[in-house]
């Protein structure tokens, strides 16, 4: 008997589109798997189980099955996503425990190309923290469950990398997509601004938000972007030559990044090199004031999110966060701060066409309450170990994260790969061939029956 679990959506689709499965068993395994590890990753806040097959069922039936780029694939979606009849919790005990009435666009694409919602996946608190953990469970990184899976789309990025899913939808404000795609040995794409929708919450963090996938090819990350952004992303016949600049520096003064992320850089640097592009060494002029902008669009995010929420049912370290933010909102909403750092940085993508840099300074921090700690010890956490991606949220410019040789603990490396505006086609091609020169191993090898000691139980 043929197993879906740990094909791709690709091959799924096809398979489904053939009639050589139908949604149904191929939703159905997917469900047993979510049930037999996801008390131990914590992936899921809400499995749609019985919800999940009927729709499978539904997608079976429908006359244009032979055309769906997404026939029958099990889809996670980001708690902070609407998902018709689920309530959207993002990460709080503050927010309704109502239904959702509507799909969000990104929801209803995927749907309309033929994928099953099979469940809403657990983020952190308004999802403002590079940890995935709070009242409704801890995601744990597949690959090392003593690590977190990252966030914000922590969950997501776990029940991809777990073969509970092969796509999940999450987004990225300051890095929320690559950072547990990183962690997670995934392919991740952050967009332009305006080419996937977002309304992601609240106005978007002021813009800097998007809608991505997240998935174990680039192959798969291309068809489910083409699909989230209603278009059609051809791979090129032939790999187009690029300028680019290979970088180990840190945007951010005082954070380093390890030696495993530099090595990373470099032997990609390497790769590309030989394979005809233009690689040289450079690093893109980071102003100073970057810690400070990034700080002030943050916390101003938070801010407008929080409001209305009762603060009573949230964390300590969201409500200081928020706070923090209260007196930044004015002048992010201007926009001046990111203008001044896309002219700084236009510059240097004009010499070059993409830039390759590490994506995380180091592993992820353990799993744990993050939600219990203190404000400033869960800034300086994330800070540490995720400098890399603000950057490009603050641009509005493309970004991907790419699965890159292996951690010293066995889990994944990874390194990013950033170009200008409209160049996801091109970061997609490099990806690709990146994929090519250096394969990764697509999900982690699991068969756990049981949970670790201290674990999250799922609701």
């Amino acid at each position: 008997m043929t197993s879906w679990v740990g094909r791709t959506a690709v091959e799924i689709a096809a398979a489904v589109r053939e009639k050589r499965v139908t949604p149904r068993e191929v939703v159905a395994e997917h469900l047993a798997r979510i049930e037999r590890l996801d008390e131990r990753i914590g992936a899921f806040r809400v499995v749609r189980g019985e919800a999940a097959l009927a729709e499978a069922d539904e997608v079976g039936a429908r006359a244009d099955l032979a055309e769906l780029p997404l026939a029958g694939v099990p889809v996670a979606v980001k708690d902070n996503l609407p998902v018709t009849g689920e309530s959207n919790r993002i990460g709080s005990a503050a927010t309704p425990d109502t239904p959702a009435d509507h799909d969000h666009v990104t929801v209803a694409r995927l749907r309309a190309a033929g994928a099953v919602v099979v469940g809403l996946t657990n983020v952190p608190e308004l999802c403002i923290f590079g940890t995935t953990e709070g009242v409704h469970g801890t995601s744990r990184n597949p690959w090392d469950t003593a690590r977190t899976a990252g966030g914000s789309s922590g969950g997501s990025a776990a029940a991809v990398a777990a073969g509970m899913v092969p796509i999940a939808l999450g987004n990225d404000g300051m890095g929320s997509l690559r950072i547990p795609a990183a962690n997670c040995g995934l392919v991740t794409i952050k967009p332009g601004f305006g080419v996937v929708p977002a309304g992601i919450g609240d106005g978007d963090w002021f813009g800097m938000s998007e809608n991505g996938p997240l998935a174990t090819t680039v192959e798969d990350a291309r068809l489910m972007f083409s699909v989230i952004a209603d278009i059609e992303v051809v791979r090129p016949d032939e790999p187009t030559v690029r300028k680019i600049a290979a970088s180990v520096r840190s945007p951010l003064t005082g954070v380093a990044i390890s030696k495993p992320y530099t090595t990373a850089v470099r032997e990609a640097a390497g790769l590309l090199n030989r394979a005809g592009h233009t690689v040289r060494r450079a690093d893109p002029p980071y102003p100073l004031s970057l810690s400070t902008t990034s700080l002030a669009h943050w916390t101003a995010g938070t801010s407008v999110d929080a409001a209305g929420l009762d603060p009573r049912k949230l964390t300590r370290r969201t409500r200081v966060h928020a706070a923090i933010g209260r007196r930044f909102v004015n002048s992010v909403r201007t926009g001046k701060g990111r203008e001044r750092l896309r002219e700084r940085l236009a510059p240097f993508f004009a010499e070059h066409d993409i830039l390759l840099t590490a994506a995380l300074a180091r592993r992820s921090p353990e799993a744990g309450p993050w939600h219990e700690r203190g404000w400033l010890r869960n800034v300086l956490a994330n800070t540490n170990y995720s400098p890399l991606t603000p950057p490009w949220n603050l641009t509005g410019w493309p970004a991907m994260s790419v699965p890159f040789g292996t951690l010293p603990s066995g889990a994944p490396c990874a390194v990013q790969l950033v170009g200008r505006p409209g160049s996801e086609a091109a970061l997609l091609e490099l990806a690709e061939e990146l994929e090519k020169l250096h394969p990764w191993q697509r999900t982690a090898p699991l068969d756990w029956r049981t949970p670790p000691e201290g674990a999250s139980r799922r609701r």
